[in-house]
């Protein structure tokens, strides 16, 4: 049995300042990670940055004193180093990776030895150590201080800036608004992938920045142990999902909510004149995927925070707000719904589309289950075991639904050769639908008004039909019904 070795330290008060510097470190490399690299071609700047990041270990971590020691890091770190100036390339690149870790492991690792103990230091700081970055911070929350304030305004502050940039990249009136609160263009600066890249460099960094080596513990240890290291942890974790952190978060969200509300209920719904500049095109035709990405957000931590049974230890506005915030993230999948809807009847329909429809569905229903499973007390088991039968449910109606059909003749209809509001017809995508969108071949070529080559595709695909009909094997009561009414179709015609 392994477990993570806690550090030594003299207080509460000490070890809080000392993960606060740690966070500082991490930020510094952060932000030196996205001048070098965000957006920009990597050369010697990753060389730069990980002599930095060495550097910024040595600082934040209690190293040896052995000379020797030292000296074997730093000529590995050389080696490592010179490869990369050199030219960076995947080899360089790894070796100057291997330097990193090894270098760090001899001097913050005395009794590392052996190739098993090397491989558990390249597992502890390149592959699990990333994901330590919320649980150290989390964990090192500890006791009534101010460090606990901090935790207490953490949860809230850091998803309520990933709402932000999400509105953001779905609302351009947001995007606006965020660009007058900065110079130079904002829009270069703010934006999803910034925000992960942040996220992605910090957790990166912080296993060299915070190292924690595992340690064996005795087999033999008494059974009270790991329950009051459980306890510990959940206490841990009541500072960051406490009563005060889920109250901040939901007033705090259903104001940003708010906002995208008001905004959709005035502009997409209410079709108010937009600002001098912008199009009500641009405004409808973006981000209904970015508000799909909010809404699924919302609802994980709605299921994080609002734990079932917990509803006398909750303050009394917590469920009004949670519920409030799940009625604003219901409007927003309308609002996406309907986003999707213009966007279709201008760029007609295929089947990635449907499946936009059906998930924006899924979520809306999600939401709703949501919502019941707090206000009927159920568990997250009743939760999982609703969201597969419904998911289940709206799988068999789609697979008894002709979605190559609907697509084909929705397309025909809305498309700019018929009249509609759509674009010119593709009749490449119409094709490929296959022999089910004859029907609406068929309505073209008595139109008139599209291309002449739609009558050689409907030749290609009636030889396909017959050739698939004419085998047992291949029947099916959708082509059979397809077949019926072309023969049908052919006589009266």
């Amino acid at each position: 049995m392994t477990s993570l070795a806690e550090p030594t330290v003299d207080s509460r008060s000490t070890e809080g300042n000392a993960l606060m510097f740690k966070l500082a470190v991490t930020s510094a490399l952060a932000a030196l990670a996205d001048w070098l690299f965000y957006g920009e071609p990597l050369g010697l700047s990753v060389a730069i940055f990980a002599v930095a990041l060495i550097g910024g270990a040595l600082v934040a971590n209690r190293i040896s004193r052995d000379r020797r020691r030292i000296v074997t890091a730093g000529i590995i770190i050389v080696a490592g180093v010179i490869p990369v100036i050199e030219e960076l390339g995947v080899v360089s690149f790894i070796l100057l990776v291997l330097a990193l870790a090894t270098s760090v492991t001899i001097v913050t690792r005395p009794d590392m030895s052996g190739l098993r103990s090397y491989l558990t230091v390249l597992r502890d700081l390149l592959l699990v150590g990333p994901y330590r970055l919320v649980r150290d911070v989390v964990g090192g929350f500890d006791g009534p201080s101010v460090m606990t304030g901090i935790a207490v305004w953490f949860v809230p502050l850091a998803l309520g800036a990933v709402f932000v940039v999400l509105f953001a990249s779905a609302n351009p009136l947001i995007e606006q608004w965020l660009d007058l609160l900065k110079p130079g263009n904002g829009a270069s600066n703010l934006g999803a992938g910034r925000l992960l890249f942040w996220i992605a460099a910090m957790s990166i960094v912080w296993p060299f920045i915070h190292i924690r080596w595992r340690r064996k513990v005795a087999s033999d240890a008494a059974p009270a142990e790991p329950i009051a290291h459980e306890n510990h942890a959940a206490a841990r974790w009541d500072h960051v999902l406490g009563r005060a952190t889920i109250l901040r978060s939901m007033i705090l969200f259903n104001l940003l909510f708010a906002v995208q509300t008001a905004l959709d209920m005035t502009y997409l719904w209410g079709n108010a004149t937009l600002p001098a500049g912008l199009t009500y095109a641009a405004y409808a035709h973006r981000g209904a995927y970015a508000l799909m990405v909010t809404a699924l957000l919302a609802g994980c931590f709605v299921l994080v925070a609002v734990r079932s049974g917990a509803a006398s230890e909750e303050p009394k506005l917590v469920r009004p707000l949670v519920y409030l915030w799940i009625a604003q993230n219901i409007m927003l999948v309308a609002s996406s719904i309907l986003r999707l809807k213009l966007y279709v009847e201008t760029y007609l329909l295929t089947y990635w589309r449907i499946t936009a429809f059906v998930w924006m569905l899924l979520v809306a229903l999600g939401l709703v289950f949501i919502v019941a499973r707090i206000a009927f007390e159920r568990s997250n088991q009743w939760l999982i075991r609703t969201n597969v039968v419904a998911l289940i449910g709206v799988l068999y109606v789609c697979s008894l639904t002709n979605f190559a059909a609907i697509i084909a003749d929705f397309d025909v209809m809305h498309s700019h050769e018929a009249g509609g509001s759509g674009v010119w017809l593709d009749t490449s995508y119409l094709e490929s639908l296959g022999p089910q969108a004859l029907p609406a071949i068929d309505k073209a070529i008595q139109m008139g008004e599209f291309s002449s080559n739609l009558e050689s595709r409907r030749d290609e695909l009636l030889d396909m039909q017959s050739h698939e009909m004419a085998s047992w094997r291949a029947w099916s009561f959708r082509g059979w019904r397809l077949r019926h009414d072309l023969d049908t179709h052919a006589t009266t015609g």
